[in-house]
């Protein structure tokens, strides 16, 4: 019957629910606090004080319907069933509470009854021992102070054996080489015989105690001399020592000494077959472990030890701490010149992780000397260590470059010498876009390498000097821009004169360079250095050289070579020419019937010259060309034509000298500069060539003397030349002037000036 009118515990919100009723009806709130509430004095309020049922039902029955009383009637009733439902589970929920309270309440009953009894035993017992106690205390109460007077005299007794055991004592530790435990019972027993000295019987324990730790102390001595004894050992003897007594300074000049041959002996001089890094490791496991091992027991022997009676006046940590200074310099010293010494071994610049990886592990080590000796200056002397390999190594990489170039150089001048394909000539754009690729794909992958530096798990890269003057004075300076630098000056040495190293130089390597000086100027320089910047990071805090500044020093090496491809090209040609009228009798030479061979050899080469530049440089602007280019003629007598014209102003009778009148002809004409700059452009090579050729063609033919022939010959040459020449330059008529020139001259030199039909000149040269 219980079970089944027990509501079930796992409906909680039906639980909430009565409980929020049962505060609601005693005037609680959620914590269970009473609430003060203003009282209802309404009678027809339920759940007020002052309800009157009578008035209720009244109410209701004048308000209400039937319906609505029915209604309220149902209402009511499943209002009072839910309330006596809610007032059973109540019940029923607290009803194995109440029960358990009963339980604890009896079983609280019977354990106070017993705790009572037991309280009252112990009670009793403790009037038992207060008694028993207060007996004892009258009963020895006089002889009270003769007890504590001989326990006094037990003590003293006591110390008195000890001290008469002493000898007996430290000759045993003294055998079994306890020393520790000799110079403990020494160190209590040095006073009491101190303050009894005056005593006979004191005196000899004193001195015998003497001669023994005197014995123990030559027996510590000696293990300094052995120099077999391990650190620990090393320390004992040390510790003992200074509580014997012993000369602080001594202890230090000997610990020092011995600690000096125990830490060098086993670190050698760099061998042959080690790498950089199994080098610093060994250096490092050997040497920085063995130093940090030193100076950590030195320190707590003679730095951080407490001073106590007169070594406190002494101030020994002062002075120990500046003997280890000293001796830490020194053997870093040592230690320092033996790994710069490896450093400077490292030649080779294919890997460099190697060597940064070794130079890390050489400055991580020495922060421990650095945590342990504050102050020590062997930190910052391994830093400045790893400072001058970076350095170093940028110089060796600036070096490797400079090498890879001239290498990259003596392929190009062979390619250029001995093409593959023996009636090919070797494509120039080509070699001038490996040889650009490669150097560079090689500068880059430097960078690369010298980044290695820099990289963030690196411990020394963090310092000012990595951080700031390695970016930008020895990244950036002294092997990016030093490299443009020894390009742009190594492609002027080129253009020394002739005898020296310029005149066996190619005239296509010298084209092919001043292209890549240009290249440089116009994009590579700015592509270089930017990515320097974004790579590493460079703050211009310092000066730098600005790419302005580059890229003039490029464009100027780029012109410099290019004037001197056209000089070297002139004068090859102009040496040809040169010979042709040195060598030949143009006095007695025949009628001419074709064209010299040479000037066949002139307008080839030129031809040759005008493919070459045109592979790697831009047409250029040319002049409108007139439509009889190729059908002007040269007369020999231009000048006297001009005298007929002119003559008649100055001299009515005579004529004009013919010398004179030219002569006064050029004053008016159109000043050429022979060896003017060129510009980055075909028609402008080839025009100084041309200039410079046509101009040596001219000063020959001042030197020599002609006949009539010769002069004829001279005639067609002129021809021919103008037939082809005037399409390569920019104004035809520099070729005209020129060629008019030396017609003109050879007429002025010629002993029978008698030239020949234009119609003639013409057939000779088309078929020719």
């Amino acid at each position: 019957m219980s079970s089944a009118t027990t509501p079930p515990d796992s409906d909680p919100s039906q639980r909430r629910r009565v409980h929020s009723m049962l505060k609601h009806y005693y005037g609680l709130n959620e914590e269970g606090k009473v609430t003060e509430q203003a009282e209802s004095l309404d009678p027809c309020d339920i759940n007020g004080p002052h309800f009157d049922p009578e008035v209720y039902l009244n109410k209701l029955r004048m308000e209400c319907s039937l319906g609505e009383l029915m209604d309220h009637e149902s209402c009511m009733v499943k209002q009072i069933r839910s309330l006596d439902s809610d007032m059973q589970t109540l019940v029923y929920e607290n009803y194995n509470k109440f029960i358990s309270a009963t339980d604890t309440i009896r079983k609280m009953k019977n354990d106070f009854k017993k705790m009572e009894d037991e309280m009252d035993c112990l009670s009793a017992n403790m009037a038992a021992i207060t008694e028993f106690s207060a007996h004892i205390s009258g009963t020895l109460q006089d002889q009270h102070a003769q007890i504590t007077k001989l326990s006094g005299v037990h003590t003293l007794l006591r110390k008195l054996q000890f001290l008469f055991e002493l000898p007996a004592r430290l000759n045993k530790c003294l055998e079994l080489q306890a020393y520790a435990q000799a110079v403990s019972a020494h160190r209590r027993a040095r006073c009491v015989l101190q303050q009894y000295s005056h005593m006979p019987s004191f005196r000899g324990i004193q001195d015998d105690c003497h001669v023994i730790m005197e014995q123990l102390a030559q027996q510590l001595r000696q293990k300094f001399r052995d120099g077999g004894s391990s650190a620990k050992d090393l320390s004992e003897c040390v510790e003992l020592l200074l509580q014997l007594d012993e000369p602080a300074e001594e202890l230090c000049d000997k610990f020092l000494s011995h600690a000096h041959s125990s830490t060098t002996n086993p670190f050698l001089s760099p061998t042959a077959g080690t790498d950089i890094l199994e080098f610093i490791d060994r250096g490092c496991n050997e040497f920085v472990s063995s130093l940090c091992l030193v100076i950590a027991s030195y320190q707590e022997l003679f730095i951080n030890r407490p001073q106590e009676g007169e070594l406190a006046s002494k101030n020994i940590p002062e002075m120990a701490n500046g003997k280890l200074h000293v001796f830490v310099d020194t053997l870093a010293a040592r230690y320092f010149s033996l790994v710069e010494r490896r450093i400077q071994e490292e030649k080779g610049v294919s890997d460099n992780s190697l060597l940064v990886r070794a130079l890390d592990r050489f400055h991580r080590r020495l922060q421990a000397i650095s945590k342990l000796l504050p102050g020590s200056a062997v930190p910052s002397q391994g830093t400045e260590i790893v400072v001058r390999a970076a350095r170093e190594r940028i110089k060796q990489y600036l070096s490797a470059l400079q090498t890879f170039y001239h290498d990259s150089l003596t392929d190009v001048r062979q390619a250029l010498a001995a093409p593959r394909h023996k009636d090919a000539t070797p494509s120039l754009p080509e070699l001038l876009t490996s040889l650009s690729n490669f150097i560079l794909n090689q500068l880059k992958s430097v960078l690369a390498s010298v980044h290695l530096f820099t990289a963030k798990d690196i411990t020394f890269s963090n310092k000012p000097y990595f951080k700031g003057e390695f970016c930008s004075q020895g990244v950036r300076e002294g092997l990016v821009v030093s490299f443009i630098k020894f390009i742009c000056q190594s492609s002027r040495q080129y253009c020394e004169s002739a005898g020296d190293r310029g005149g066996s130089t190619p005239p296509a390597l010298l084209l092919l360079l001043s292209r890549l000086c240009l290249d440089y100027e116009t994009s590579t320089i700015s592509y270089i250095l930017t990515l320097t910047d974004e790579q590493f990071l460079v703050q211009h805090h310092t000066p730098v050289t600005p790419v302005t500044a580059l890229c003039a020093e490029a464009r100027e090496a780029a012109q410099k070579l290019l004037n001197h491809y056209v000089k070297v090209q002139g004068l090859i040609i102009s040496q040809m020419l040169r010979k042709s009228v040195e060598t030949r009798d143009w006095v007695n030479t025949i009628e001419p019937r074709n064209v010299r061979a040479v000037m066949k050899r002139v307008v080839e080469d030129t031809t040759s010259i005008d493919v070459q530049v045109g592979l790697l440089y831009e047409e250029g602007v040319r002049k409108a060309h007139s439509s009889d280019s190729s059908k002007r003629t040269f007369s020999v007598y231009s000048s006297s034509r001009q005298q007929i014209r002119y003559a008649p102003s100055y001299t009515p009778s005579a004529p004009m000298d013919t010398n004179l009148l030219s002569n006064i002809h050029k004053l008016f004409s159109e000043r050429i500069d022979i060896f003017s700059p060129v510009e980055f452009n075909k028609v402008s090579v080839l025009t100084g060539i041309i200039k410079i050729s046509l101009k040596t063609f001219l000063e020959c033919v001042r030197l020599r003397t002609f006949g009539r022939y010769g002069l004829q010959q001279i005639q067609v040459d002129c021809h021919y030349l103008q037939m082809y020449l005037w399409r390569f330059v920019s104004d035809e008529n520099l070729v005209h002037f020129l060629l008019d020139e030396i017609v003109g001259s050879a007429a002025h030199r010629c002993l029978d000036p008698s030239p020949m039909e234009q119609s003639v000149i013409e057939v000779i040269c088309e078929r020719g």
